[in-house]
Order: structure tokens, then sequence, then C-alpha cells
């Protein structure tokens, strides 16, 4: 008798409660749900054991070493990592399960994300599900995060396809949601600029955010998304350049 492959969704939590039901809802056909908490203090626990997940805690680092530490803590050989403001949709739900159960030769899939920014769906600007796209099925054994404080990405043993199917992200609900958010990552990011070696000069400050503003407006047609597309560009290059203002001023400290 064939025994069919099964999955565990990796769902990281820290005070979700607003978010949490709808991202459980979209993946309560996984075989487990495994919800690596980072000491929520809200209704966030609650939430995740009313739709039966198993809890795991660990005191968070960054979102790597958070997911790195929970990954071999699956029950099953496919994991699924999905985060909070995520949603599974029942398209790229059927084509997980009929990919897992085919038998696939990959160790892993990509996965694009339509995202939404302040309730707008963002269709271009490097924001679409086609552009916006990252390994997030992987067998468990075979798959990692790699050791990066911000915008880490699974790197695999094997080979990789990618689904037609996307996560609806919403991303930032109001800009203080993205300068809270903007605020950690950009310290983050500074810490694997410097890390990297690079010694910031006077055109990381002004050419690099110019040229990101250029690329995600014009090339990348972030123009199309009218107001909403105008003004994640422009956060967008303004966080290229507080992450070069901190890694410089990290380096003064050395």
């Amino acid at each position: 008798m064939k025994v069919e492959p099964r999955i565990t969704a990796l769902v990281p939590t820290y005070n979700e409660e607003r978010n949490l039901p709808d991202c459980l809802r979209s993946v309560e056909w996984a075989d487990e749900i495994l919800v690596v908490d980072s000491f929520s203090t809200d209704g966030t626990l609650d939430i995740a054991r009313e739709f039966g997940a198993r809890i795991i805690q660990h005191e968070y680092i960054n979102s790597a070493t958070q997911k790195n530490w929970a990954i071999p803590q699956a029950s099953f050989p496919w994991v699924l990592v999905v985060d909070a403001d995520e949603r599974v949709t029942p398209e790229l739900r059927d084509e997980i399960l009929s990919t897992v159960r085919a038998g696939t030769t990959h160790a892993g899939f990509a996965i694009g994300r339509l995202n939404h920014f302040l309730g707008f769906p963002l269709r271009h600007g490097g924001w679409s599900p086609k552009e916006d796209t990252n390994v997030r099925l992987f067998l468990r054994d075979k798959g990692r995060y790699q050791k990066r404080h911000v915008h880490a990405d699974v790197e695999v043993d094997g080979t990789v396809g990618r689904l037609k199917g996307y996560f609806v992200h919403y991303s930032y609900q109001s800009l203080d949601e993205y300068f809270k958010k903007m605020d950690r990552y950009t310290k983050w990011a500074a810490k694997d600029i410097l890390a990297r070696g690079t010694r910031v000069r006077w055109h990381h400050l002004t050419l690099r955010p110019l040229g990101d503003f250029f690329r995600l407006y014009l090339l990348k047609g972030g123009f199309l998304d009218g107001f909403p597309g105008l003004l994640i560009a422009l956060l967008s290059a303004y966080y290229v350049m507080v992450k070069f203002s901190r890694a410089w001023e990290e380096s003064l400290k050395e």
C-alpha cells in the first residue's frame, strides 16, 4: 500500500492574534500545524490551540535562526513555511497536495506572493507573485535558511521547482506597521552589510536608493499600481538609504 507524503505547515508567531485565525484556517488541510512562537503576550497561543496546532517556543534572534531551530522538529517530511500575515489560497493548496503526492523529484519549490500594501494589491514593481518568490515548500532534511539577519532564503540540497499558485500576503496594513518593521529590518540589514565586509561609500546613500526607485517604479512597472505603487517604491528607496546609513554608523564603533 502506497503511503502518501505528509506535510507540516510551519507558522512563526509573535503577538499575531489579529492575523493568525485566517492564516491557520488556510492551512487546516496540512497533516500538522507547527507554531513556533517567540513568547507571545497576547491571545496568539490560545488561537493556535483552538486550531489544534502543536506549539513550540524559542527566544527570537532573527527569522532565519528561529525557523532553522524549528524545521528539524517538524513531524513530517515536507515543510511548508507560512508567515502569520500570509494565506494559502485553495488553488495553491491543491497544487501543493497534488505535487507532493505525485512523487516529485524536487527537494523544494519556490512560491510567489500577491502582496497587499495598505489594503491595495500590488501586481507590479517587484511585488507581484511572479517576482516576489521564495522557496517555501521543501523536504525537512534538505532545506535550511541562510545564516543572515534579514531576508534570508532557503538553501536546498537538491533541485528546486516552481509552483504556479501563490500566497496572499497582507504585508503592511498601516504606515506605522511599515516603519516599525523597517526600523528592525534596517538594523539587521546593516549587520549583514558589515558582515560581508562592505565599506559604505557616498554612492550607497545616493545612487543606490535612486537606482532602487528607478528599477521598481519604472523598469518593473510600479507606476501601474497607481499611488500605492509610487509610495512603496519611494519607501523601498528610503529603506536602502537607511540600512546603509546604519551600517556606516556601526562601522564607526569598530
